[in-house]
């Protein structure tokens, strides 16, 4: 068995199974799978977001394998991406309480909690109304650096998102934001992979999802061309716009299809791609 607690957890489940206390937890349900429950809940006035991982089967785990999809097995490869995330100097959650046990990845019991990050509100919500209503052209400017920068220091770090869109991109507003003054989070990382250096396969279909995440928001030829330099100044280390976009042209040709066929499917399916 794995356990880690941190106040108000360390003290509320002393005493007693912390896997029976997570589960006896209540607040508003934002997700409720085969397997895995998500959860807004409230501890001595603050509140917090509870994923409980309870073991998806055998079945289910050949049935994600046959069609080229990775199982989220449980809590821990979220941990790990927080924790690398950290150390690389990426905004994200902070983890408060996270448990497993069992051997068996078809019916490990695992459990993580995170701080909620409040008041915030997502890139995708942000950025809604940009086409008919454009923001302060300097602060989309800082705004998609920073987003270029968060990706490419993640994907430098070896963590790939597999959910990588604007949506889970939080920006802060506890204060009023500018240009000069921000903060922006990385959320969901359930199904993150972290490795001692990313894959190409995987850094190019988290790039591929961003794009076509931030295709309705009325991105300008020179915006793409801002985040790709922020994003391999991230990576590679500062260098000329034009070398990159030489270096890397077979890279921004495919994204550039990839990201028109994800959303004609997501016109043709809606929520279910």
């Amino acid at each position: 068995m794995k356990l880690q607690l941190s106040e108000p957890f360390k003290t509320l489940w002393q005493g007693q199974d912390p896997f029976a206390g997570v589960e006896a937890l209540q607040g508003v349900v934002y997700r409720e799978l085969e397997g895995r429950r998500t959860l807004r809940t409230e501890v001595a006035g603050r509140g917090y977001f509870v994923k409980i991982h309870r073991g998806i089967g055998w079945g289910e785990i050949v049935k994600n394998l046959l069609s080229a999809k990775l199982p989220v097995l449980g809590a821990e490869q979220e941990l790990i991406a927080i924790q690398r995330l950290r150390e690389v100097g990426v905004p994200s959650m902070t983890a408060v309480a996270f448990g497993a046990r069992g051997n068996n990845p078809a019916a490990q019991h695992s459990f993580i909690v995170t701080e909620e990050l409040a008041p915030t509100v997502s890139l995708e919500d942000f950025s809604l109304d940009w086409v008919k209503q454009p923001p302060a052209v300097k602060l989309k400017h800082a705004l998609i650096a920073e987003v270029a920068k968060m990706t490419g220091t993640m994907h430098r770090g070896g963590v790939n998102h597999r959910d990588c869109y604007i949506c889970h991109f939080l920006l802060h507003t506890d204060k009023p934001v500018t240009a000069e003054d921000f903060k922006l989070s990385l959320i969901d990382l359930h199904r993150a992979q972290t490795r001692p250096a990313i894959t190409r396969r995987w850094r190019d279909k988290d790039l591929a999802a961003l794009y076509f995440s931030a295709l309705d928001i009325g991105l300008t030829k020179r915006d793409k061309l801002r985040f790709v330099k922020g994003y391999f100044a991230a990576t590679k280390g500062p260098q000329p716009l034009r070398q990159t976009l030489r270096e890397e042209a077979r890279l921004l040709a495919w994204l550039e299809g990839k990201a028109v066929k994800l959303y004609d499917r997501k016109q043709r399916y809606g929520d279910a791609l």
